[in-house]
C-alpha cells in the first residue's frame, strides 16, 4: 500500500524552504506563477490543498528537479471528506476502479476539475462554507488517478463543457490549463467532441467503470440520483457507443490543440495575476458563452442536461480563440 505523508510537511516546509533557497517572497513566487499571494501562503500554512497546474509551475520556478510534483500524489491531502449519500456508491468505486472511461457533456468530470472549477460549480447553489466542502469532497476522488501509477482514466468531452461558462473567465483558463496539465500523466487521456463534427454521442454523460474483479458498471445521473447497471447486454451497448465516439473525436494531441486555444481565448491576450480580478470585456465574453440547462455531475444538483436534440441545437458561435482549424476532418 502507498505510504502517505503529512499535507502540512509538504506544503509547510517543502514548498517554503525551496522558495527561500530561490530567495524568492510569496508575493515575488505568486507573480511568477502567477497566482494570488494569499494561495502561496495558504499553500505553506497548510491550509489550502495546492493544484497540479500549481505544483508543476513551482517546480519550474523554483528549479526543484520535479520535486514537488513527484511529491504530489503521496500526500493525503484530504483525510477526512463525506460525500452525499446517494453518491457514495460511486466514490466508493472510484477508490477501487481499474480503469474508468467517461463521456461528459456541458461541464467538466468531477475526477478532472480544478478546485476553482469545483468550488465555483458548487457555490451556485449552496453557501461558501458547504461548497468549500463539497468541493474538498470531489477532489479527493482525484488523487489516485493523478497518481502516475494510478487506474486508467480515458475521457470524452464533448465541447460543450469547455465553451459553458462556470465562474469567471479566470476560473475557465485555470480549468484549461489544469486538462493539460493532468493530460500528461501517463495513465490519463482526454479527447475532445468537437461541435462541428456530426458525431453519434450518448444521450447523457456517462462512466463505464471496471472493478479489480473484472466487474464492469455503467454508471450515469439524473437530478441527485445515480443510476448503476451491470447488465451485460446494456454495458456492451453503452462501450460500443463510447468506443465508437472516442475513435472519431479528436486525438489526444488535437484535444490538447484545441483546449490550449480555448485556454488562450479565456485569458483574452491578458491573464490576469489575481483569481477573480477578471476585466469588463472578459466579463462579458463570458456572460455570452453561458450555456443553459447547465448541471453539477459527480455528485451535485442543477438542472438535468438537455436532451440529444437539445444539445444539438445548441449555440455554434466561439469565444475568441486562434484556431488553427486542425479538427476539420475528411471522414
Amino acid at each position: 500500500m502507498r505510504q502517505h505523508i503529512a499535507h502540512t510537511a509538504v506544503s509547510s516546509v517543502v514548498l517554503r524552504e525551496h522558495r527561500k533557497g530561490a530567495g524568492l517572497s510569496q508575493e515575488e513566487l505568486a507573480s511568477k506563477i502567477p497566482c494570488d499571494r494569499s494561495l502561496v501562503a495558504k499553500v505553506e500554512a497548510g491550509t489550502r490543498v495546492p493544484q497540479l497546474p500549481f505544483v508543476m509551475r513551482c517546480d519550474e520556478v523554483l528549479k526543484t528537479g520535479a520535486m514537488l510534483a513527484r511529491l504530489w500524489p503521496k500526500v493525503d491531502w484530504y483525510q477526512r471528506v463525506d460525500h452525499p449519500d446517494w453518491f457514495q456508491r460511486r466514490a466508493n468505486m472510484d477508490a477501487r476502479a481499474t480503469c474508468l472511461r467517461s463521456y461528459q457533456a456541458l461541464v467538466m468530470p468531477g475526477l478532472l476539475q480544478s478546485d476553482e472549477y469545483a468550488f465555483a460549480l458548487f457555490s451556485q447553489v449552496m453557501d461558501q462554507s458547504s461548497a468549500r466542502e463539497r468541493a474538498d469532497a470531489r477532489l479527493s476522488r482525484q488523487q489516485r488517478f493523478l497518481d502516475p501509477d494510478g487506474p486508467l482514466l480515458f475521457v470524452v468531452l464533448d465541447e460543450s463543457s469547455l465553451r459553458n461558462v462556470v465562474g469567471n473567465a479566470s476560473v475557465m483558463h485555470a480549468q484549461c490549463a489544469h486538462l493539460l496539465a493532468v493530460s500528461d500523466h501517463p495513465n490519463i487521456r482526454v479527447q475532445v467532441a468537437p461541435a462541428e463534427l456530426p458525431l453519434i454521442r450518448p444521450d447523457t454523460s456517462m462512466s463505464l467503470i471496471t472493478l479489480p474483479d473484472g466487474h464492469r458498471w455503467v454508471y450515469s445521473e439524473s437530478l441527485d440520483q445515480g443510476h448503476f447497471t451491470d447488465d451485460p447486454t446494456v454495458y456492451e451497448q453503452h462501450a460500443q457507443t463510447y468506443d465508437v465516439l472516442r475513435a472519431d473525436a479528436l486525438s489526444a494531441r488535437e484535444s490538447a490543440a484545441l483546449i490550449g486555444d480555448f485556454m488562450k481565448g479565456y485569458a483574452c491576450n491578458e491573464w490576469p495575476a489575481q483569481r477573480g480580478n477578471v476585466g469588463q470585456e472578459q466579463l462579458q465574453w463570458a456572460e455570452r458563452r453561458q450555456l443553459p440547462g447547465s448541471r453539477l455531475p459527480d455528485g451535485g444538483v442543477g438542472q438535468e442536461q438537455p436532451q440529444r436534440s437539445q444539445r444539438r441545437r445548441l449555440p455554434r458561435s466561439r469565444p475568441r480563440i486562434y484556431f488553427r482549424h486542425h479538427y476539420r476532418r475528411t471522414r
